[in-house]
């Protein structure tokens, strides 16, 4: 690839982190206790700025369909699958790091340690992370991030947010893409040369690992952006909740008027 193309890409990103930067400052404030015995509020409408969202979410699929997906493609028809997988075992190794350390402060203590005991496996005995031992040591990968964390701990989600080039989102976990991005694989090299590449490479085997599932909301969704705005805002409520989050209360009750007083009515004696 093209130095003038991986320094676009990473503008990109970098530009859209900013993007998140200047929304999540503003925006985010606690619950009033932690998760423990408390529900987080989910907003009655949680995606007020629809009509903004949608237009973001047609400018990212023309820009996917132009460019993202057809360097995927190519990747995936020209790099030999042995590589691809060790790209993509290095690259969540780094990542393992961030999600041991979030678990650790979600007072997951024993999921934190399992997945500090993989990334040590990995990285000692898997050649720094291109080979996966610690998988069939039954070390398994259970990821998670700082949006998960604000929220175990009671932030509310906010908004839905559709970032560019980033893709769905919301106030709670910008934050968290932020933190995320600061203590993921494009923060280690000590060049922007280097780190503008590996933001490129991560960015490809991201969009790559994505095609079967991008295909099948083509073929099966009525409505894409609905159908990936629901199943984002459920798939991030559950892992707020360990999978198990309380029912939400019902509010059409209260837009309906009281029922009649049947004393009120009653004829005077």
């Amino acid at each position: 690839m093209k130095p003038r193309l991986r320094r676009a890409a990473a503008g990109a990103a970098l530009a859209a982190a900013a993007l998140i930067a200047g929304c999540a400052t503003t925006s985010v404030t606690p619950a009033a206790g932690a998760r423990a015995g408390a529900a987080a509020a989910v907003p009655h409408n949680p995606d007020p700025f629809e009509n903004w969202n949608r237009k973001v979410y047609a400018f990212n699929d023309s820009v996917d369909r132009a460019v993202l997906k057809p360097v995927a493609q190519t990747y995936r028809k020209v790099v030999p699958s042995l590589v691809r997988t060790g790209v993509d075992n290095v690259l969540g190794n780094i990542r393992d790091v961030w999600s041991a350390a979030n678990h650790l402060m979600q007072g997951h203590v024993e999921t934190g340690l399992n997945m500090g005991m993989r990334v040590l496996t990995n990285t000692f005995f898997g050649l720094g992370g291109l080979l996966d031992p610690a998988s069939e040591m039954r070390l398994t990968r259970q990821s998670t991030d700082f949006g998960i964390t604000l929220g175990h701990w009671g932030f509310g989600p906010g908004p839905y947010l559709v970032l560019p080039i980033l893709g769905p989102s919301d106030i709670r976990d910008s934050i968290g893409f932020i933190a995320g991005f600061k203590a993921g694989p494009s923060s280690l090299p000590e060049s922007a040369r280097g780190r503008n590449a590996v933001t490129v490479v991560d960015a490809i085997n991201l969009r790559a690992s994505l095609l079967s599932t991008t295909s099948l909301i083509d073929n099966v969704a009525l409505d894409p952006y609905v159908f990936v705005r629901d199943a984002y805002l459920s798939r991030r409520r559950d892992a707020v909740y360990d999978g198990a989050p309380p029912l939400e209360n019902m509010d059409d009750d209260a837009d309906s008027p009281p029922a009649p007083d049947p004393a009120a009515s009653a004829p005077p004696k």
